[in-house]
């Protein structure tokens, strides 16, 4: 019996009936291991230790630490109002701040979860208060929160760069900037027709410039903390893995002593919440790794690309082809399992046909991440309904605009390569 057809047949099973999807994963790893009978049940836990055994990986639980104490130090409504005094006066300005506080948060969480879960939420209740569609405000909230894996720091980005060892963390890391702000246009270009359409209006008025200034300077520390990150890597004073813990001390020291806002009371419940998500995380790592080994072990990534490259594929028909691979594959599979399994596959073969592994690699993140925002698996879907208290329903019929910008978006970065490319090239990271 074929070991890596059991194991796809076990993992549909598990999903199907619900089952979380990294148990899922590992449920089926262990159904494949007793079924197939091909190899020992110990190397489903040998293989998860060793996929969570890795010095780059430690760069996880770090960013994650850094995230929750800037958060703890009111970055978020530090942030919310630098977004708004630039934006918040024009027709739908708070759809804007919406994006744009968003995007700067997501240089510091790095993920699309803590992002809606955090200042989404509240900038769903304040788009509410003032008269926006909540089912809008949520759709936009969730549309937007997709930025967050694709601006560094990005824990995906970590895991992709350990599954393709010709791409760099530090490259992929300089690679999000411009498709993490080409999202971002893209959402605020829907938002100006919405609100054009719905009549959602501004409050009509500029701060005065000496606000303006005032709250940009105190905004100043939290907006620095990605560009100490990738300075510090780019200069060679830190690796990834020690940016990460840069970035705990950096967070730590603006808001005890920067914002003055966080209390040493709240570092235990923040260190118990850190704990919690980077042990989430790591689980998902875990079992997809274990899960993966199976199909390296029976060679599935080398007949795939033997096969790919017997049918001579263009590199632009052979994008395509992964481009609707992905986006149906990511509607069951969320982003780190999905990245630990088609990585290892996809990457050399992208490779052999001439397709830069950078320009690639985004491919992949944003096409999976994409997933988080389509039923029936979606993440950031059921974290928005939960904390907006909009049904799925409504959720999904106001999405379909933004899936449409995403979907452009999607297609630049198929077929402009240098939109990935070109920042890390310019500064040093390809050589």
């Amino acid at each position: 019996m074929d070991a890596s057809i059991v194991l796809i047949v076990s993992a549909c099973v598990f999903l199907a009936i619900g089952v979380p999807v990294a148990f899922a994963l590992g449920l089926a790893t262990a159904a494949t291991l007793i079924l197939a009978e091909s190899y020992p049940l110990l190397v489903l836990l040998k293989e998860t230790f060793s996929g969570i055994d890795s010095f780059p990986l430690m760069a996880v639980p770090f960013f994650i630490l850094a995230a929750e104490l800037m958060s703890g130090g009111s970055l978020t409504e530090v942030l919310l109002k630098f977004a708004g005094q630039f934006v918040g006066h024009k027709r739908g300005g708070l759809g804007y701040t919406n994006v744009v506080s968003l995007t700067f948060f997501s240089g510091i969480s790095g993920s699309a979860l803590a992002d809606a879960a955090g200042p989404g939420s509240m900038l769903i209740k304040m788009m509410d208060r003032a008269g926006y569609d909540r089912s809008y405000a949520a759709a936009l909230t969730a549309s937007t929160a997709i930025v967050g894996p694709i601006i560094p720091p990005s824990i995906i980005m970590i895991i992709y760069a350990l599954q393709d060892e010709t791409v760099s963390v530090g490259a992929l890391f300089v690679a999000g900037i411009v498709p993490g702000i080409l999202i971002a246009v893209a959402m605020c270009v829907v938002n100006f027709h919405v609100s054009r359409k719905r009549n959602y209006r501004g409050d009509g008025r500029l701060p005065p410039l000496a606000d303006i200034l005032r709250t940009t300077w105190k905004a100043l520390p939290a907006i620095l903390l990605p560009v100490v990150i990738l300075g510090g890597m780019r200069a060679g004073w830190f690796t990834p893995t020690e940016a990460s813990v840069v970035a705990v001390f950096y967070a730590l020291v603006c808001g005890k002593y920067v914002y003055r806002t966080l209390e040493w009371k709240s570092v235990p419940e923040i260190l118990s919440r850190s704990a919690l998500l980077s042990a989430s995380v790591l689980i998902i790592i875990g079992l997809s790794a274990s899960f993966a080994w199976i199909p390296t072990i029976e060679g599935v990534p080398q007949a795939m690309a033997e096969w790919l490259a017997g049918m001579n594929l263009s590199p632009w028909t052979f994008l395509i082809i992964v481009n609707v691979f992905l986006l149906l594959f990511g509607i069951f599979i969320e982003p780190l399992p999905g990245v630990m399994v088609l990585a290892p596959i996809l990457a050399p073969v992208a490779l052999k046909l001439g397709v830069d592994p950078v320009h690639f690699a985004m491919i992949v993140i944003y096409n999976l991440t994409l997933g988080m925002i389509t039923p029936p698996v979606g993440g950031l879907l059921f974290v928005t309904c939960n904390v907006s208290r909009v049904p799925m329903s409504q959720l999904v019929r106001e999405l379909l605009p933004f899936l449409w910008a995403h979907g452009v978006v999607l297609v630049l970065l198929t077929f402009l390569p240098g939109l990935s490319t070109w920042l890390p090239r310019h500064w040093g990271f390809i050589k």
